[in-house]
């Protein structure tokens, strides 16, 4: 792979050389001193500690964020309008009249202040290999690539795909997009030729940016392979630009591009687009409760804000310090925390390529102390994963450099969290379980920001974040204003991060945020409010599994098993799973005559689910019944299946609805049955 050369950098203009220094006070025990907690915040009157800045950002968002912006974000020219926003109507706009570039607020200045700091560290699979990348270094390989895309008639508003592993030269792909106003729609480099070749379609992308193959735990993936199966079914593809990862040669087609090779003949000056607040950044896709991903839209100045404060303050990341986030770039938190917040902030980021358990189970912990990690960011299924393979693999590593753990994806069980607090942060970390979505584009709650000795409790996400208004609701669409409460969680004023709209279908986009409670944001996720006043984020309300923090929509794995040529239909719920936090739980009715065993269906249908969306999709219990629970409008009545997968068999709740009561009964002595056979199989 291409590595950079250093060289002095040519592309600093006189309207990017202002730059802001934040100050390294931002966590001083010092409450009477509101710079000292947020140093945007100094004029604000009234507020002296994290409490009453939490309720000035929300009552006076306007004046919270416009000082924000100022500060932290460089302009090209500065905006008229701090936002304009409805969300009943799915409108939202923040910062209108101004222009900037997202490449310029992550390089540039960062360059102009400190070239040789090291801006990513990639920790590529191989222990103990890892590359240091510097701020100028990167801006070289950017400047590159972003003439080497122009060149190649990628323009300002087109859509470039990117299936890659998380690497500097993915990054840089990333930015060099930003930085001649195009968007970016990374693809998860796990996803299967067909469910890459759907985002494609959607985003209309002429080009396709790829690796020929991919290294992950000592395994070869043939990514360059995928790109050609997928790009088949792809008629706006143009160009495919191939990179080497490793050294095996693959087949080129037409279409392909040796990147490396035309990346050296380009300039390293590449002039930046003046881009509006509101144009597109990024596109990602999420499964939704339909069958269809959906592209989320995130926009260039908002969003950029939002990841640099959060990443700043809810990990109390300082300069000079180095951020572990372990999640793929192909993922919302390798976006906002991997490289969009690192780097605003001028930040040294660290790029994991490897898995928790290559070559052992200490490879996280032998990586902080080699690479002297000072937050660490990862999910609570690995941290469910390592805690089963004992203490000594963590205790065996210095960790002393350590000062904030951070868990995100799905809720973290209290047994993890006290084993991550005790055992891995040696009972001195503060560990932050935070709370957002790829739809909130950065993280809305967790305990930090707040006070130094403000309390934590295990297992929640506590505190909102700076400008954010939680609200839950009753199923009537009441808000729910005292404490000791439960219902959906929706959010009641818009904030700068989050997504914009669904690509191509703002209708959508309107029907799941903004119309299941007017007026406010639903995030489709429950949550209850403590006595204290703290939130705890309780799972997903809508047909979403959270699978090892990835989402998946339950149609989405329902549309592929019902393409096997023996079900005759399915229904897919996701259930309480050891490790994965939820699992993948199908049931499904064969064709008439068609006769098959469970362990033969389950292994077709992990091959179908791995080729045509990702093998995290696969199911971990196929269950064959006679009938679905459907109501008499036809309708599956999936919280009874759900109680059915976690046994809970008395509180199927009222079933007089139903069709045929009677097929419950014959489900649950299925499960029974199946349960009985595993036993039997397990015992000696």
């Amino acid at each position: 792979m291409l590595q950079p050369r250093v060289k002095a950098s040519k592309c600093l203009v006189s309207a990017f050389k202002r730059v802001f220094r934040p100050s390294l006070q931002v966590w001083a025990r010092r409450r009477c001193n509101v710079a000292a907690i947020m140093p945007e915040a100094a004029g604000f009157e009234g507020v002296s500690d994290h409490n009453n800045l939490q309720e000035y950002s929300v009552s006076n968002s306007e004046s919270f964020w416009a000082a924000a912006a100022r500060q932290r974000l460089s302009w090209i020219r500065p905006f008229h309008t701090v936002h304009d926003c409805d969300l009943s109507r799915g409108k939202i706009r923040w910062f209108d009249g101004g222009k900037l570039n997202v490449s310029v607020n992550c390089l540039d200045r960062h360059v102009h202040a400190c070239p040789e700091r090291v801006a990513l560290i990639w920790e590529k699979d191989e222990p103990g290999s890892e590359v240091k990348v510097t701020y100028r270094q990167l801006l070289e390989m950017t400047c590159r690539l972003g003439n080497l895309l122009r060149r190649r008639g990628v323009r300002r508003g087109d859509v470039v795909t990117i299936y890659m592993p998380p690497c500097p030269l993915a990054v840089a792909s990333m930015l060099a997009c930003a930085r001649i106003g195009a968007a970016h729609n990374v693809v998860f480099a796990g996803f299967s030729a067909q469910a890459l070749a759907d985002r494609i379609r959607d985003a209309q992308s002429s080009t396709v940016i790829t690796v020929n193959q991919g290294v992950r735990g000592g395994k070869v993936a043939e990514l360059k392979r995928t790109v050609d199966t997928a790009v088949h079914s792809c008629p706006t593809v143009q160009q495919v630009l191939v990179a080497m990862r490793t050294e095996n040669p693959v087949a080129m087609t037409a279409k392909d591009v040796a990147m490396e090779e035309e990346m050296l003949q380009e300039d390293v000056v590449c002039e930046p687009e003046a881009m509006d607040s509101e144009d597109i950044l990024f596109l990602l896709y999420t499964s939704g409760s339909t069958g269809t991903p959906k592209g989320l839209v995130h926009t260039q100045a908002g969003y950029l804000l939002y990841a640099a404060l959060t990443h700043r303050y809810v990990f109390s990341y300082h300069d000079g310090d180095v951020f572990g986030c372990v999640a793929d770039i192909g993922w919302i938190t390798g976006h906002s925390y991997g490289i969009y917040g690192p780097l605003a902030n001028g930040g040294t980021t660290v790029l994991f390529e490897s898995t928790p358990l290559y070559p052992d189970p200490g490879r996280y912990w032998e990586m902080v102390q080699r690479l002297k990690i000072n937050q660490f960011y990862g999910a609570p299924t690995a941290i469910r994963l390592l805690l089963k393979y004992g203490d000594r693999w963590v205790q065996k590593y210095d960790r002393s450099t350590l000062k904030t753990l951070g868990s995100v994806g799905e809720p973290i069980n209290t047994e993890a969290w006290e084993w991550y607090h005790r055992v891995v942060g040696d009972g001195r970390c503060t560990v932050v379980d935070t709370w957002w979505q790829t739809e909130t584009g950065g993280i809305c709650i967790s305990p930090r920001p707040s006070g130094p000795d403000a309390e934590i409790v295990p297992g929640m996400a506590m505190r909102p974040f700076f400008g954010i208004k939680p609200a839950i609701m009753d199923p009537e669409g009441n808000v729910l204003a005292s404490n000791h409460a439960s219902g959906a969680l929706c959010l009641s004023q818009p904030w700068p991060g989050m997504a914009r709209t669904i690509h191509n279908n703002h209708q959508r986009f309107v029907e799941t945020y903004c119309q299941p409670y007017p007026g406010y944001f639903h995030t489709g996720d429950g949550a209850s409010r403590s006595e204290e006043g703290y939130y705890q984020i309780t799972g997903r309300l809508d047909d979403v599994i959270n699978v090892s923090g990835h989402r998946i929509g339950t149609a989405e794995i329902e549309d592929v098993v019902n393409q096997c040529d023996a079900v005759a239909e399915s229904a897919v719920i996701g259930y309480s799973h050891e490790i994965k936090g939820e699992g993948v739980y199908v049931f499904v009715v064969l064709k008439k005559d068609v006769e098959v065993d469970e362990a033969e269906l389950s292994r077709q249908l992990n091959v179908m689910v791995s080729k045509k969306i990702a093998k995290y999709a696969c199911p971990d219990c196929v269950q064959l019944v006679q009938g679905l629970p459907k109501t008499r409008s036809g309708k599956i009545m999936r919280r009874v299946l759900r109680k059915v997968a976690e046994r809970d068999f008395n509180s199927l709740g009222d079933l007089s609805t139903l069709d045929d009561p009677a097929v419950v009964q014959k489900i649950i002595q299925g499960h029974r049955d199946r349960s009985k056979k595993e036993q039997q199989q397990q015992t000696p």
